[in-house]
């Protein structure tokens, strides 16, 4: 492609609202333009990045037998109701109601339709396992649109979805799609973990997602060096440091307007691990005593997945249900649900005394109060793995895919049935496997980038080469510039030659911040030599090379 024809709209300056390094990079090298909040234009250099990577995708997923098909973005809403999920999901699905009245959403993802499918056409065992997938437009309206591509409203994913007669046929397609994603992430020269995960609103039992390091990464994992522990923070499991059993009898202690752990840490001198946070949660099921160690907090995700929807008690609520004001809380005495965090089973503590301008000192789990033990606390870095005992660590990433063992949660509800060897009726057993595509390309640049702009793997940039000619008025450059072009084509290579008429300095700092790998750079001094330069982006080198020895050198 020729830089003269082809609309590669760069600019020199930083766009005001683009904040992460991808969503500044991409705008300022022409990838893409925002139409609005969360929606986004691809222009041709970020459609072939995209390109790029969807092959790819393609390529890794037909290999383990997936069949490629292509559903509507337009959903009757009956399909989600028979799930539930239409009644679940908030503010983020898109709803709207057809000319005639009825009820249909925007497709945010596509487990309901695929099942509904599978219920049509899938009677028998002979029939399965099948893995069926697309790369589709999914909405979602999200409520806070930020760091262009890595979190809209409009977005390419694909999705795929595994059909099979039994959990031992669901965990071989879980792990195919799970050595498909490794395949794919590296065959793009992204950094990723592979971690535990929350399901989250697409059920199931388990789940992982695959995270790329990056400090524009709005998730966080927690790893461990050692044994190769990786999860989630939502779900992390990790261990304290341990403290000192103390000898302190139980007594109450005058604390006068002292309710926080801070502010009772300092009026006591004791350290805050030896503190026990009392939260009052109201659930669907009634109220819930949490507790947490005071140098803790409390993980909501976790909290969640044992009692529900919760939200915390207001300050009547807690007067009224515990008969004694917040910031006076303590786990004595209750005749409502407890769940302690797993940390506190061992110790002697301090907390509120359930008196006003009283905290007890001297408490003891299993004697001065019962509950259930859950890990419930959000790990933090430093403390230590749960499997191995060595330190954790924490990083922010950026989810480019994740994994799910959906198991029956679709399947029953929209009776997507198939008959058994005995011709028993039974359910078939499901995954679903999403990839983010722009995410993808998003978490390539955060992690491959410089002060001039964009260092795209090979695999998925746009171009393999970019041919500056310096002066296209010279016409032995310019003849030079097109054999070249039309020899490197020939051989499959993905070419873009800046035949504009730029001074040369603005041709080096486009080819810089657009990306491309390798740069082939034709100037008159050298052609006097019978040479040209080619420059290796990531790595800065550039080398002098014969200009019959290119085509050979770079194919």
């Amino acid at each position: 492609m020729r830089f003269s024809k082809t609309l590669i709209p760069t600019l020199r300056e930083t766009p005001a609202d683009a904040e992460s390094a991808s969503h500044i990079l991409m705008l300022r090298a022409g990838y893409i333009r925002q139409l609005a909040a969360g929606l986004y234009i691809y222009l041709p250099l970020g459609l072939r990045v995209i390109e790029k990577i969807n092959k790819i995708i393609r390529e890794e997923i037909n290999a383990i037998d997936g069949q490629e098909i292509s559903m509507p973005v337009l959903h009757p809403a009956e399909v989600w109701q028979a799930t539930g999920r239409w009644y679940e999901i908030g503010d983020e699905m898109f709803r709207l109601k057809d000319r005639t009245g009825r009820d249909m959403c925007l497709g945010m993802t596509h487990e309901e339709i695929m099942t509904w499918l599978a219920s049509r056409e899938i009677r028998s065992y002979r029939e399965l396992p099948h893995i069926w997938y697309q790369i589709q437009t999914k909405l979602r309206d999200e409520a806070r649109p930020k760091s262009g591509v890595l979190r809209t409203r409009e977005f390419l994913m694909k999705d795929s979805y595994s059909f099979d007669a039994d959990e031992e046929g669901l965990e071989r397609s879980y792990q195919l799609h799970a050595s498909a994603y490794n395949r794919i992430f590296t065959r793009c020269e992204l950094k990723f973990y592979m971690v535990e995960s929350d399901p989250g609103m697409m059920g199931g039992a388990t789940s992982h997602e695959f995270m790329a390091p990056s400090p524009a990464g709005e998730d966080e994992v927690v790893l461990c060096s050692s044994c190769g522990y990786a999860a989630n923070i939502e779900l992390a499991i990790s261990q304290p440091g341990k403290i000192e059993i103390r000898d302190w009898n139980f007594e109450e202690v005058h604390t006068p307007e002292k309710r926080t752990v801070e502010e009772v840490s300092n009026f006591l001198k004791i350290a805050h691990e030896y503190f026990i946070k009392s939260i009052l949660l109201i659930s669907n099921n009634g109220p819930v005593l949490a507790l947490v160690r005071g140098d803790q907090e409390l993980q909501e995700k976790k909290i969640n997945r044992i009692i529900g929807e919760y939200r915390p008690a207001q300050k009547g609520e807690v007067k009224e249900i515990l008969g004694v004001e917040a910031g006076f809380i303590g786990p004595m005495n209750h005749k409502i649900r407890i769940i302690a965090d797993t940390c506190l089973q061992k110790g002697v503590y301090v907390s509120g005394a359930n008196k006003e301008q009283y905290h007890a000192k001297g408490i003891r789990p299993g004697s001065d109060f019962v509950a259930e033990w859950h890990d419930i606390h959000i790990a933090k870095e430093g403390e230590f793995c749960h499997k191995c005992n060595a330190p954790l660590r924490i990083e922010k990433v950026i989810e480019i895919g994740n994994i799910f063992k959906l198991g029956t949660k679709y399947s029953i509800p929209l009776k997507a049935f198939y008959l058994d060897e005995k011709g028993l009726e039974k359910p078939i057993i499901m995954g679903s496997y999403g990839i983010g595509t722009a995410r993808i390309a998003a978490a390539a640049i955060e992690q491959n980038h410089d002060r001039d702009g964009i260092i795209w793997p090979k695999s998925i940039a746009p171009f393999d080469i970019e041919i500056l000619p310096l002066n296209i008025n010279d016409r032995n450059t310019v003849e030079i510039a097109e054999n070249l072009y039309r020899d490197l084509t020939e051989k499959g290579m993905d070419v873009l030659i800046d035949d504009r008429d730029e001074r040369a300095g603005v041709k080096f700092k486009d080819a810089d911040l657009i990306g491309i790998p390798t740069h082939i750079i034709i100037g008159e001094k050298n052609l006097k030599e019978g040479l040209v330069e080619t420059k290796n982006r990531k790595t800065k080198e550039v080398k002098k090379v014969k200009v019959d020895e290119v085509v050979k050198l770079l194919c």
